[in-house]
């Protein structure tokens, strides 16, 4: 090898070990800022009471909407109880959404939607209506995305990755974008406010399951209130799907680390099955 030859190599080393180093660098940066808004966003939202919340309990109005018309509207109490050792990249919580509004003479639901950790039912007077797959894949993949799912049970997961690259105005509020990339390279971008550091929206891309399309699901969040203990959580949540609105939420009530019974999240003895829609 020429001494010509063997310069050439050595600076080419030199440039490539000098741009990985570089990137890396570059890494650590966008890391250490979103750890930075990561930390101002869990203290905001109550900091280590926060992260002891175990269950949620709340009621309120609950809309649906196809094609931006209005395609249902119940008066809802939704019940989420969160696991204590959740399992990476596994749905790690049980959720009840009940339908009607119990009173004095009427303490039954009238309907109610079941979420276990592998399956869920659609429940009314007929019994109980195993969801089909593709609309439990999508309620598994939307909580897995959930930015207040991943605070809860998936900040410390292996292999999730906190980027902090750009800012942007949502609302007229400056706002920093958190992207967190998951174990399986999927990603949800977070809008947190300079100001209160408080979660502003959320972007996930979803794959749709018939066109193979990429559906962008927007989720705002707004009117935070304190749930007990210097705890924050959003009373209103509005969910689009390629700009199209699909879900408005208005709490009336959450209450937090409630004594909720197990029965809540399991079917009733001898209910009948139903055949799946």
């Amino acid at each position: 090898m020429t001494a010509r030859r063997l310069l050439a190599l050595l600076l080419l080393a030199a440039s490539t070990a000098a741009a990985q180093n570089a990137a890396q660098d570059y890494e650590k940066k966008l890391r250490d800022k979103a750890k930075q808004v990561l930390d101002q966003c869990t203290e905001a939202l109550g900091g280590q009471r926060f992260f002891a919340i175990r269950n949620r309990v709340e009621e309120g109005m609950m809309f649906s909407f196809y094609r931006e018309q209005m395609n249902g509207l119940d008066h809802a109490t939704v019940y989420v109880a969160y696991d204590t050792n959740p399992t990476p990249g596994k749905l790690s919580v049980r959720e009840r959404e009940s339908f009607g509004r119990p009173n004095k003479k009427n303490k039954e639901e009238f309907g109610a939607d079941l979420f276990t950790r592998t399956e869920g039912y659609e429940i009314t007077w007929r019994g109980a209506r195993p969801l089909n797959k593709q609309t439990f894949d999508r309620y598994q993949d939307s909580t897995l995305h959930d930015f207040f799912y991943i605070l809860l049970q998936r900040y410390h997961e292996p292999g999730m990755i906190f980027e902090c690259l750009k800012s942007d105005i949502v609302d007229n509020r400056p706002a920093d974008i958190v992207d967190i990339t998951d174990p399986e390279n999927r990603v949800t971008s977070v809008y947190i406010d300079r100001f209160n550091h408080l979660p502003l929206r959320q972007v996930y891309r979803r794959r749709n399951e018939v066109t193979n399309d990429l559906n962008e699901e927007v989720t705002i969040f707004a009117k935070y209130r304190d749930v007990g203990g210097g705890v924050m959580w959003p009373f209103e949540i509005t969910r689009t799907r390629d700009g199209e609105r699909v879900l408005q939420k208005f709490a009336t009530s959450v209450k937090i680390n409630q004594d909720l019974p197990e029965s809540l999240f399991s079917l009733p003895s001898g209910i009948d099955i139903l055949k799946s829609y």
